[in-house]
C-alpha cells in the first residue's frame, strides 16, 4: 500500500490527503454506523489526524452518542451528502475515514469485523477475519 492516500465525496467539492499508511481498517456493524452508511457496515479506516488534510470543501458534521458514551462526530458533504470521515474521542489523534470516499478504496484490507452482535442476518461476512460483539 502507498505512504499516501486521497479522497473526498461524490461532488468533488470536499477533497483530502492522508499523507501516511492506515492504523488500522476494520468493519463497523453498529446500528449507528448501518444508519450513517445505509448498509450493513461501516468499512473504517483509522489514520493519524496529524497525516490527515482537509485541502477543500466544508463539511457538516453531525453528532450522536457512541456505544462509549462519547459524542462521534461524523462528517459529510454539505452538497452531495456523501459520508467522508469522522472523529471518535476514544481515538483522539485520529481520523476515521469511510473507504469509500477514498479515490482508490482498493487499498481497504479489513482487519476484522466489530459490533457483531448488531449485524444484520442478510450480511455475509469475510469468514477469515476475527469477529468481536463490541469493541475489543
Amino acid at each position: 500500500m502507498t505512504a499516501e492516500m486521497t479522497g473526498g465525496c461524490a461532488c468533488g467539492a470536499v477533497r483530502y490527503t492522508v499523507a501516511g499508511r492506515p492504523v488500522y481498517m476494520g468493519n463497523c456493524h453498529c446500528r449507528d454506523c448501518q444508519r450513517a452508511t445505509g448498509s450493513a457496515y461501516f468499512p473504517a479506516v483509522l489514520v493519524r489526524a496529524r497525516e490527515f488534510t482537509q485541502h477543500s470543501g466544508e463539511v457538516t458534521w453531525y453528532e450522536s452518542l457512541a456505544d462509549s458514551g462519547q459524542t462521534m462526530q461524523r462528517a459529510f458533504c454539505p452538497k452531495c451528502g456523501s459520508p467522508l470521515f469522522l472523529r471518535n474521542p476514544a481515538r483522539e489523534g485520529g481520523v476515521v475515514l469511510y473507504a469509500g470516499s477514498l479515490d482508490d478504496p482498493s487499498v481497504y484490507e479489513p482487519s476484522r469485523d466489530i459490533y457483531t452482535a448488531s449485524a444484520q442476518p442478510w450480511d455475509v461476512m469475510h469468514t477469515h477475519l476475527p469477529k468481536f460483539d463490541r469493541m475489543p
